[in-house]
């Protein structure tokens, strides 16, 4: 219940301010508050992805040490697995670069 409730409560809360934001005026603090941005949300991006990657692989080790026959449908399901997990911060990427490069909060 509590984990609901901070959630409709940060959904508000963004959604509040996002008229803010929008009415801003350009100003140079709003494009280095954007590199800042853009940073902290790659480096989460890059540390969640690290984490799932990490935690995939060593499931697929603990797999293939139990029962090493099942090492090829492992080793399939692995790649596509670490693929999918990777094309996540790929798309981290390019939202940052977007905002970095053309940027909607700059006239």
């Amino acid at each position: 219940m509590r984990k609901l409730l901070l959630t409709a409560l940060n959904t508000v809360a963004l959604v509040a301010l996002a008229g803010v934001a929008f009415a801003a005026e350009a100003a140079p603090e709003v494009v280095s508050m954007t590199s800042l941005a853009t940073a902290i949300g790659m480096a989460i991006a890059a540390a969640g992805c690290g984490l799932g990657q990490g935690l995939g692989l060593r499931a697929a080790c603990e797999g293939t040490a139990r029962n090493p026959e099942a090492g090829g449908k492992i080793t399939v399901t692995l790649i596509l697995g670490l693929a999918f997990i990777e094309s996540l911060a790929i798309y981290a990427l390019v939202v940052n670069l977007i905002l970095l490069f053309a940027n909607p909060f700059i006239g």
